[in-house]
């Protein structure tokens, strides 16, 4: 089905209503935390079409779900194909279009559907083929099981999946179907797709590379046997059930991981040389430029050295190219960009102290570095052969702000791309002749705008002008952003103050925490999530909400955020303690013997800490989802940072509140989700037993087989009316 549709658009000045004066504001009350009223528009899965000249986007309608084609001058878009029109013989449901991808020649879509969450990257669901031509539709395998991650070869006449943790590839003209792999047991072999821990901290769940041509597959092999399973138990209505997975806690042992590589032609697989030692960790596999030449980063368990390796495809022989070495850690990228001219490549890395942009040739020799100075490049966005010029996403203006930038690959004529104090993202053509710029501040719902490549703006693509307007209606907080001069650091933190603050009251203050190794809470962006909006709401009730970046956090560079090597913990509860105290000294309004601190994950262990070693400072705390111990997390994330338990028993006791349970004084809320696969709920019964053995008084709330983000139905109302109740009734 195709159907042109065309949009007409009157650009000028739109008359708003004068505000409306303070007492007639509406106010924040505790539903607007879930029922979407400040939620913005947005423009949802956007594809570059090949030649530049339009983007692909799903649209939600009334009464379907269509895929279409914009043209990025006028806005006038195509339907190419939608959810009513999806039809297949034996299949009752409509085929959603969930998300989707174009073969080489764009003729053909792969839509996704029935996708079923595993962990937090992982899915299965069923493929389906769509002829745009033909406008006829095929199941991808006949097969009654769902697959993943298939994807269409370059040429677009395959298509290789996961299924059961083997591979195979279909050819889509005669639909016969080869397996790959055939080793894939549960709990034992994965072929294609990451093993748990690589998804969780490496950031990938597909594990399985098309080589350029479309002759090979470069595929990762996880051997889980001498991995230890952890289970936790699914509630049911009589009798419950086992979840068993295989989760290496820190300073156990990990998968053997192998790279091999199928030839299509030959149905061999050849496995790569990664070196005799299996005690490592391969966090990324790069096709370059030549199909017969896999680039290959190899780590040691430590993650302070890493070897960039290029292997024969063929042969299986490889040669490091390039080793990088740390006192600390090496933060995993993507920024592995391999040139045309198949001579040089581009790596971004914070050797310097700041993350920025490199030049290499094929040996491993530094040509130059191309970008320089005290500020990080975040997101390298890629490199135009034709004008010979990087885009990159920077913190160059405040570590709370990202901006987009254009640099020569010669390091010269920097050009900054993007305006105004807040928060950039980018998506660009695959040609760099447009992109498409989300922009928003504090005060500032996203703005989409459509760009050419060099920065200048061609038309508004989204404005949410309609939530601009509804904030205007609404007494909201005011967002103050403030620097902590400590002694052991500036910190950057923001105050959020009731909307009738009066500087002669005393308000309780609730401090915000994450606080992990790169993270940060304090930016220059827009947020109205369900987390957002309880801190709005708890203004309402006479609340300052406070939210600092401890050392550790990101954006500032190498030392700052590397100081807490082996020490997790220690220098961020320090933090967060000095700065309470100071501004609890500094401002009359803020009430010292009223602070709380409340977090979720790395800020619900932050809490912990709080509420035992900090109980001096924070009276009331709220920990969600905490880690307690770090022996009980998996070990690329705490070895990343505390070495194995083995190497450093110091800092992994010191690092635990378990260490400072006898000196919690306080109010404390402790809540957790039983089916919690990332941060066991082992974390809660340890601690509580800690606590009960100290005679600690303390609320706990559990809730049955909810992951660690806790949701599901009535559950995240009920959550935080949880912690509103308890911060009402304690602080």
């Amino acid at each position: 089905m195709k159907k042109l549709v065309f949009l007409f658009a009157i650009v000028g000045l739109v008359m708003q209503p004068a505000s409306l004066q303070a007492q007639d504001k509406k106010t924040i009350t505790f539903e607007h935390i879930f029922d979407g009223t400040f939620s913005p528009e947005g423009i949802q899965a956007v594809e570059w079409m090949k030649d530049g000249q339009y983007y692909t986007a799903i649209k939600q309608t009334k009464d379907d779900v269509e895929l279409r084609r914009y043209d990025i001058t006028t806005g006038d878009y195509e339907v190419l194909t939608a959810t009513s029109e999806l039809k297949v013989e034996n299949r009752d449901d409509p085929i959603t279009i969930e998300d989707y991808q174009f073969s080489a020649d764009e003729t053909k879509v792969l839509i996704k559907t029935d996708v079923e969450q595993i962990w937090r990257r992982s899915t299965r669901e069923n493929y389906f083929v769509h002829d745009l031509n033909a406008e006829s539709t095929q199941k991808l395998t006949q097969s009654d099981q769902k697959q993943q991650y298939a994807q269409f070869s370059p040429a677009g006449d395959k298509v290789a999946f996961v299924q059961n943790n083997n591979l195979f590839w279909v050819d889509l003209a005669t639909g016969k179907e080869t397996q790959i792999t055939t080793d894939g047991e549960n709990n034992k072999i994965i072929n294609g797709a990451a093993d748990w821990v690589y998804e969780e901290e490496f950031g990938f769940a597909k594990a399985w590379y098309w080589s350029p041509d479309g002759r090979k597959i470069a595929f990762y092999k996880f051997d889980e046997a001498r991995v230890k399973e952890f289970f936790y138990t699914e509630w049911g209505p009589l009798y419950p059930n086992r979840v068993e997975y295989k989760y290496p806690k820190a300073g156990e042992k990990n998968s053997i991981v192998k790279i091999g590589v199928y030839d299509l032609e030959s149905g061999k697989t050849t496995w790569m040389d990664i070196g005799e030692e299996t005690n490592q960790y391969i966090p990324r596999i790069n096709w370059t430029q030549d199909p017969e030449v896999l680039a290959i980063r190899r780590m040691n368990r430590l993650q302070n050295e890493q070897d960039l390796m290029l292997a024969d495809a063929n042969t299986g022989d490889t040669r490091i190219i390039k080793t990088e070495r740390s006192d600390t850690w090496i933060d995993v990228n993507d920024d592995l960009t391999f040139l045309e001219n198949g001579e040089q490549f581009i790596y971004t890395s914070e050797e310097d102290g700041y993350n920025h942009v490199y030049l290499y040739d094929m040996n491993g020799n530094l040509i130059r570095q191309v970008t320089k100075g005290n500020w990080e490049v975040t997101n390298f966005l890629g490199y135009n052969t034709d004008t010979e010029r990087i885009y990159y996403i920077s913190t160059e203006e405040s570590p709370l702000q990202r901006h987009l930038y254009s640099i020569g690959i010669d390091g010269n004529n920097k050009q900054k791309l993007s305006d105004g104090a807040g928060w950039n993202s980018v998506n660009m053509s695959r040609d760099y002749s447009y992109y498409i710029q989300t922009f928003s501040a504090p005060d500032n719902p996203p703005e989409y705008t459509l760009h050419t490549g060099n920065g200048d703006q061609v038309r508004v693509l989204e404005d949410n002008a309609d939530l601009e307007q509804k904030l205007s209606e609404y007494r909201m907080p005011a967002k103050e952003y403030i620097k902590v001069e400590l002694p052991q650091a500036t910190l950057n933190g923001y105050m959020l103050k009731p909307a009738n603050f009066d500087s002669t009251k005393k308000y309780g203050a609730i401090f915000y925490v994450y606080g992990g190794p790169g993270s940060q809470t304090v930016t220059r962006q827009f947020a109205s999530g369900q987390r957002t909006m309880w801190h709005r709401y708890l203004t309402t009730q006479n609340y300052i909400v406070i939210s600092i970046d401890n050392r550790g956090t990101g954006a500032r560079g190498r030392d700052f955020e590397k100081q807490v090597y082996k020490k997790l913990g220690q220098l961020e509860i320090k933090d967060q303690m000095d700065a309470a105290q100071l501004l609890g000294a500094r401002h009359d309004y803020i009430d010292a013997t009223r602070m709380a601190i409340w977090g979720w994950s790395y800020g619900g262990y932050m809490a912990a800490l709080g509420i035992s070693k900090g109980y001096e400072v924070f009276n009331t705390a709220i920990s969600v989802a905490p880690v307690t111990s770090w022996r009980f997390y998996d070990t690329i994330y705490t070895e990343r940072f505390m070495q194995t338990p083995q190497m450093n028993p110091e800092g992994y006791k010191k690092g635990s509140p378990m260490h400072y349970v006898d000196k919690i004084r306080g109010d404390y809320l402790l809540v957790h989700g039983t089916g919690d696969d990332n941060v066991h709920f082992q974390n809660s019964i340890e601690w509580v037993d800690a606590l009960i053995a100290n005679n600690v008084p303390f609320q706990s709330m559990y809730y049955p087989n909810r992951n660690h983000g806790i949701y599901g139905g009535n559950t995240r109302k009920h959550l935080y009316r949880t912690l509103n109740n308890f911060i009402s009734e304690n602080l």
